[in-house]
């Protein structure tokens, strides 16, 4: 027997009166054409008043039109009991503190260890059945607010919100010096280093990345500084901070690219001083705001400053 995920329901208003319900469907529910046609195969996938229907039918006032999703599991993910923050769950979404340290899905390599194999756990101690399906992605070594979507409806839902500008992504970063000045953006292409393809350079031939910048607070050895993203290109913060002159502590893929300062060998040795306190580059993922899928409330979710930068804020603050 087909196991169905709680059906999302639309009740037909007066004004809507006439409206075929392929076009309820697209503009009153959000459903996009690739869930529509995945429904339509789909037993009890759309349903009016309670029986299956062709969605070239018109509506009425008082209809009452449901759409339901076949529940689904992530058979190729294996279950582990790993520790992890939970910010917010309800039947649609689920938000993560991710912690540094932690990939977010199985790769090759990596098959283990994942934030994947502990949520899947998770779910199945609960007793629940859900495929992983994470809406962004944040580096391995990035900590902080991570969406995942418990089912089509609901990824297909924010995924169409990022690519309209509508997710509002804030991060937190610790550099090596202060950015001039000390607010503004950063639009610089983004592409593969052609010398390392792990690496992202900004290059004119790029793909577009822009990042609004606003220094916090500045110290004598450093900076914190918020960042909202514009675009979300592979390392677009790491590569964009390096671009300025203010490389993220902790981060020695981009650091070589940063400023020479082997002419003060002082500066140097505290530069280094501050990357040995931190395993990780200085980066976390504060704050992330969308509309909720089902009921278009404005969400906003935040994830505190871990251990680790708290540590290096001390630091940073007690140097002279």
């Amino acid at each position: 027997m087909t196991a169905y995920y709680d059906p999302i329901v639309y009740e037909i208003p007066p004004e809507d009166e006439g409206m075929l319900l392929k076009t309820v469907l697209h503009k009153r529910m959000s459903v996009s054409r690739k869930l529509l046609s995945r429904l339509k195969l789909t037993e009890q996938g759309i349903m009016l008043n309670g029986s299956r229907v062709y969605v070239n039918v018109k509506v009425r006032p008082g209809d009452c039109v449901e759409i339901r999703m076949e529940r689904e599991t992530s058979e190729d993910i294996l279950p582990e009991p790993i520790p992890f923050d939970i910010l917010y769950e309800d039947e649609h979404l689920l938000i993560v503190n991710k912690a540094a340290g932690m990939i977010v899905h199985p790769t090759h390599g990596h098959y283990t260890g994942t934030l994947a194999n502990a949520v899947v756990y998770y779910w199945q101690s609960k007793g629940e059945s859900f495929r992983f399906r994470p809406v962004h992605r944040l580096d391995q070594d990035t900590s902080g607010v991570l969406a995942i979507a418990k089912n089509p409806y609901a990824h297909q839902h924010i995924s169409e919100q990022m690519i309209a500008g509508m997710v509002d992504k804030r991060y937190k970063a610790y550099v090596h010096g202060s950015p001039e000045p000390p607010a503004g953006r950063v639009d610089g292409p983004i592409d593969r280093d052609p010398l390392n393809p792990h690496k992202r350079i900004v290059t004119p031939d790029g793909y577009p990345a822009l990042t609004l910048y606003n220094l916090e607070v500045r110290w004598p050895e450093g900076s914190r500084i918020s960042l909202k993203l514009e675009s979300g290109r592979t390392h677009q913060i790491r590569v964009h901070m390096t671009y300025i002159g203010c490389p993220l502590i902790g981060d020695p893929m981009y650091f070589a690219n940063a400023t020479d300062e082997s002419a003060d060998t002082g500066k140097a040795e505290r530069r280094a001083f501050l990357d040995s306190l931190i395993s990780r580059q200085a980066l976390h993922a504060a704050e992330l705001s969308f509309d909720h899928p089902l009921t278009g409330e404005r969400c906003t979710f935040r994830a505190p400053l871990p251990p680790d930068l708290l540590r290096l804020e001390e630091v940073l603050q007690a140097a002279k």
